[in-house]
């Protein structure tokens, strides 16, 4: 029987009388890259913000790890393992590259908000720091300030940073949004290479990075889930062609 780390039953969201998110199952295998797909406005980021707590379930049930975690504050999620990103780069501008992972390896110490720690009580984990910043090739931009960096390059400094706080399951919301050609392969790679030994959730419009690195991919529409399967499963799945229709159709069928 598969390892499910996160699991959700009859998860539902709704909005003064709209529902967002309606009585969605899912079962996200440890280990595995699994995406969220859909059309626009199919639901894909409330529930994301629904497994995080960033929003609270109308109704249903999320478990992780087999343990209940429906009514567990953000920081509660984010404390067992549960870390997210977002569509907009989360990342400090202002800081250096190697400051910016930093702070996420901080919350190991004990300390993840003692921003006015002198430099040098820090500098312990600057080794750690380094190996991640190899990990997404960015080691040559460590003294860099983070507003310098090129866009794909931010996001990769967004993993690098979410890696730091030594995640049990990663979401990744939208990694390749807004990227040229040569960033979304680089971003496609990253992922694949930094999913070793972990588990991937992602939401990604881009068919191609889904097609490339996804054990397993469930296709939200209107809220519901309305096929799910391996890649080649959803993608010659009649229904889901219907939900894209036209453009997305063919995309969805020639990503291979």
């Amino acid at each position: 029987m598969t390892d499910v780390i996160l699991e959700t039953r009859k998860l539902t969201k709704s909005f003064k009388g709209f529902t967002a998110v309606s009585g969605v199952d899912l079962q996200i295998a440890r280990g595995h890259i699994h995406a969220l797909i859909g059309p626009n406005g199919a639901g894909k980021t409330t529930c994301f913000n629904l497994l995080t707590k960033f929003l609270a379930p109308t109704s249903g049930q999320i478990l992780f790890n087999g343990r209940d975690i429906t009514a567990a504050a953000p920081a509660q999620i984010a404390r067992m393992g549960i870390i997210r990103s977002f569509q907009i780069s989360a990342v400090f501008p202002h800081l250096t590259v190697l400051q910016n992972v930093r702070i996420g390896l901080q919350r190991a110490l004990g300390s993840s908000f003692h921003f006015w720690r002198s430099e040098r009580s820090l500098d312990a984990l600057n080794g750690r720091a380094m190996q991640l910043l190899d990990e997404v090739g960015l080691a040559g931009f460590a003294d860099h300030v983070t507003a310098s960096l090129p866009y794909g390059r931010k996001r990769a400094l967004e993993i690098a940073a979410t890696l730091a706080m030594e995640p049990e399951l990663m979401l990744l919301d939208e990694p390749t949004q807004g990227m040229g050609h040569e960033d979304v392969h680089r971003v496609t790679e990253l992922i694949a290479k930094v999913s070793a030994g972990r588990t991937i959730l992602m939401v990604e419009h881009n068919m191609s990075v889904v097609a490339g690195i996804c054990d397993r991919i469930s296709v939200l529409q209107r809220g519901a889930l309305l096929a799910e399967g391996t890649y080649d499963e959803v993608s010659g799945n009649p229904q889901v062609m219907e939900a894209y229709m036209g453009s997305s159709a063919v995309e969805l069928q020639g990503a291979h």
